[in-house]
This record gives C-alpha cells, sequence and structure tokens, in this order.
C-alpha cells in the first residue's frame, strides 16, 4: 500500500485559520452585497461537516472493500511516482467533473449533493457542507481503480482535490490572474456554481481544473452578482432536515405518482422533471427548459428547478 500523507488531516489548522481570518475581513471590511456571513447558518455548515466525516467513515467501508476487489482482480498497476501522481490526480478530476455533473442532473444523486448548494450564503464555512449520504459517488471512480491504481492513491488524489475546494469558497477574492482563471477552478468560477439564477445553474463543475467545463461545454463565467442557494430554498438550519429533504421530498413524488415511468422519473430524471400533462402522463416528461439562452445556447444540463420567493433569512454579520 503507497505510503501517502492525509492531506485533510493536515489542512485543518489552515481551514480553522483562513475561516477565522474571512470572518474578520467581513467584519473589519463588510461588502453590503455580499452574502456575508449568518451564525446559525455558519453553525449549520460546519455539523454538516462534522456529521459528514463520521458517516464517511462509515460508508468508506464497503467501498474500500469494493474498491479493494477490483484492484486485486485487475491485471494492471500503476505505480506511485514522483510522475505518475500529477497523472492520476488529472485522471481524478476528470471523473470528478462527471460525478459533480451527474449529481447534478440525475435526481437521486442531486439529493445527496444538494446538501452543499442549501446554504444562502457563501463563505469558507460553506466548503464544508456536505453530505452525509456519499454512497451515490464511489461508481464514477471505478475506471480509475479498474486502470491499476491503488485505492488509496484514489484516496489521496479525491482528499487533495478536496482541500484544493475549500478556498474557492469565498466572497472575498475577485478574480485571479487571467492565466489562472482560464485553467483552474477559482472563487469566481465556483461563485457561478453555487448560483441560483437560471443562466448559473449547472455550471462550472470542476474540482481543481475549469478546463473541462471549457472543454464539455458547461463552463460560464461570473457576470452579474450571483444569488446564493437552491431555487426552491429550504427554511431550515436543522442538519438532519438539510441532509435529507431531497430525499423525502422523492418519496412523497413516488407516492404521488400516477404510474410507474413517472415514479423512475421523479427519480432518475432531473430534479426539475414532471410527468407531461394530459394522455401519456405517466409515460412522458421533462424537466421545464431553462429560460436562460446563455444555459441553452451552451448545451449545459439545466434542472431548471422552480423559483420561489425564499422565506426571510437570518440577520447576517456582513
Amino acid at each position: 500500500m503507497p505510503n501517502l500523507p492525509d492531506v485533510v488531516l493536515w489542512s485543518i489548522p489552515a481551514f480553522v485559520l483562513l475561516t477565522v481570518i474571512e470572518m474578520i475581513s467581513v467584519r473589519l471590511h463588510p461588502d453590503e452585497d455580499a452574502a456575508g456571513y449568518g451564525t446559525k447558518d455558519a453553525a449549520t455548515s460546519v455539523g454538516m461537516g462534522l456529521g459528514s466525516l463520521v458517516l464517511d467513515f462509515v460508508w468508506k467501508i464497503p467501498i474500500v472493500a469494493i474498491y479493494t476487489a477490483i484492484h486485486e482482480l485487475t491485471p494492471l498497476r500503476v505505480p506511485v511516482l514522483w510522475w505518475t501522481v500529477p497523472l492520476m490526480l488529472l485522471a481524478q478530476d476528470l471523473l470528478y467533473y462527471c460525478s459533480h455533473r451527474g449529481h447534478h442532473v440525475v435526481r437521486i444523486l442531486w439529493a445527496c449533493h444538494v446538501v452543499h448548494h442549501s446554504s444562502r450564503k457563501f463563505n469558507l464555512t460553506t466548503a464544508l457542507r456536505q453530505p452525509w449520504t456519499s454512497l451515490t459517488v464511489w461508481p464514477f471512480y471505478v475506471p480509475l481503480v479498474a486502470a491499476g491504481v491503488h485505492p488509496a492513491a484514489l484516496a489521496f488524489c479525491s482528499s487533495a482535490s478536496l482541500v484544493y475546494q475549500f478556498w474557492i469558497h469565498t466572497e472575498r477574492i475577485d478574480r485571479m490572474p487571467r492565466w489562472f482563471e482560464y485553467v483552474f477552478n477559482t472563487p469566481s468560477h465556483h461563485r457561478v456554481h453555487h448560483a441560483s439564477q437560471g443562466g448559473y445553474l449547472d455550471r462550472n463543475f470542476g474540482g481543481i481544473l475549469i478546463v473541462w467545463d471549457r472543454l464539455f461545454g458547461s463552463f460560464a463565467a461570473e457576470t452579474e452578482r450571483p444569488v446564493y442557494g437552491l431555487t426552491k430554498n429550504i427554511n431550515t438550519f436543522n442538519p438532519v432536515k438539510v441532509a435529507t429533504h431531497e430525499y423525502v421530498a422523492i418519496v412523497k413524488d413516488i407516492k404521488a405518482a400516477d404510474g410507474w415511468r413517472a415514479r423512475a422519473g421523479h427519480v432518475f430524471r432531473g430534479p426539475g422533471w414532471q410527468p407531461t400533462a394530459g394522455p401519456g402522463a405517466t409515460t412522458a416528461g421533462a424537466a421545464t427548459p431553462a429560460t436562460s439562452a446563455s444555459t441553452a445556447d451552451a448545451g449545459a444540463p439545466a434542472t431548471a428547478r422552480a423559483r420561489v420567493t425564499a422565506p426571510p433569512e437570518e440577520s447576517t454579520v456582513s
């Protein structure tokens, strides 16, 4: 087994320090147009992160067993060397893009990932708002293990990606140098990803690199100020409800559906999908098309989740 460092564990002090610095910065130099901090919101994000650490440890038991079995069965082997690790990181980043995009366009996968988008704030604590049901992620990385990458090396690459993505959850950084913005994921790109406007929905799925979005037509530059959260926000700071609310909604839709095709549609089609009205409603359906011309033109998936008026928020520190 390759001897690789636990980059997440080593990065925790930096996470804490950077978050404190950001909080102080928001307090001393507030931006009235920024989402800022909310005490309850930040506490919920931290709680979701701690819960994710505990539950991920449980989910990793069967996942590691599956990865290990696949690695033992494949005759291929990728050694952990100075020049192979960057290639592994590149391959992991591409598969992360596929996983991330899939978790936005398939509702049962979105039920896991929606947790990360449930905050109407955008700050470093938002990065900690992680799912508690990450069992839907592992199949996307099977090709890497089957190609001979050791599960421990995959875990290292995934952890490195997670650590990188921490710093891009902020409004305190405007733009990075142009060359950096073209290649790497940045706070500007990720603000777009967390926005709920129609033209920003389902964009910028990259982890470390933004080049995948540029290649596959899902990139959008930050133009107007983002409005964070969901197109249909949840009015709760209860971590259990945050973690499970979309699964509850899926169950309700399945119970109300007329026919098995409609039930399958509520599970495996987009988050905004509804059966077509009239005859054949149980056999066909589609998500409402996006109203933004930019979304339609770029060919990116659009879930077009219906917008409703959001309930009043808690007071903020911004």
